[in-house]
């Protein structure tokens, strides 16, 4: 029998760069919060110990594939197998976590599944080897992350509606931090210069200078409200009180982009169950 999973997506609502470390890591200060456009994970247990991902991802080779990394991770611990299909919602290279994201419902569903019983901090743990973003999925709250993105704070924030534009670029998150005009020294903040909205995203001036689709469709979406580039792009979004509020700057969307209506989310479906 297959199990349904969620694997939400997520945004990056301020972006600080506050040191480089010697291994080429950054240290940053970021708060995330999951919006309600997920990927969907199907699970097939199998008792062979054979692994199979299958994904409507294009052109993913398997060596590649995230998914398939986070089942064999788990699977030290068990001799099961299981197959998994991946039906991508997310954009892929758009700063909107999807590749993390699974990564951590495989973590997630295979932990309850293969009956292995590994406690959250341990499969976050194991997650971070797969990426930074990962363990914010694991924990599944809204937080505010410090390190390199695995020193998590649970936040409780506004679930506002987002407009989420995709300029129809793929940004290399690769290529934006190890950019040399990169600002790795903003300042430390607190809790209370992010609620009085002294923020940025210090990769949005590298982003603009090398990707110029994002900057026009970053200067559109100020019109109507703070436009905010999440991680390293390509994704922009900017806030809104309402959804009718968020359709009405929508329907203006410009053809040569694409664009979606979601709203924020403090606690991911992946903890939740569906």
């Amino acid at each position: 029998m297959q199990k349904k999973y969620l694997a939400p997506a997520k945004l990056n609502l301020f972006l600080h760069i506050t040191s480089r470390r010697a291994d080429g890591y950054h240290c940053l200060q970021t708060v995330f919060q999951f919006i309600d456009l997920n990927d969907v994970l199907m699970f097939r247990i199998r008792d062979d110990g054979k692994l199979s991902c299958k994904s409507s991802a294009i052109n993913l080779p398997p060596e590649q594939d995230i998914v398939l990394r986070a089942a064999k991770l788990l699977q030290q611990y068990t001799n099961l197998g299981v197959d998994i299909e991946v039906e991508k919602n997310i954009p892929m290279g758009g700063g909107l976590g999807g590749g993390s994201s699974d990564a951590a419902t495989t973590l997630l569903a295979l932990n309850h599944l293969w009956e292995l019983n590994l406690s959250i901090d341990t499969l976050a743990k194991l997650g971070l080897s797969l990426g930074a973003d990962v363990p914010v999925f694991i924990h599944g709250h809204a937080a505010w992350a410090e390190g390199i993105g695995e020193s998590l704070k649970p936040i409780s924030l506004e679930e506002p509606w987002y407009l989420v534009v995709h300029p129809g670029c793929s940004v290399s998150t690769a290529e934006i931090f190890n950019a040399k005009d990169l600002t790795r020294n903003t300042k430390p903040i607190i809790m209370s210069e992010f609620i009085a909205a002294q923020t940025k995203n210090d990769c949005e001036e590298v982003v603009r200078s090398r990707y110029p689709s994002i900057g026009q469709a970053l200067d559109w979406l100020n019109q109507y409200s703070q436009a905010r580039l999440t991680g390293t792009g390509a994704c922009i979004f900017a806030a809104f009180n309402t959804y009718s509020d968020a359709k009405k700057v929508m329907n203006n969307l410009p053809d040569k982009w694409q664009g979606f209506i979601a709203q924020g989310k403090n606690i991911s479906p992946s903890i939740i169950g569906v």
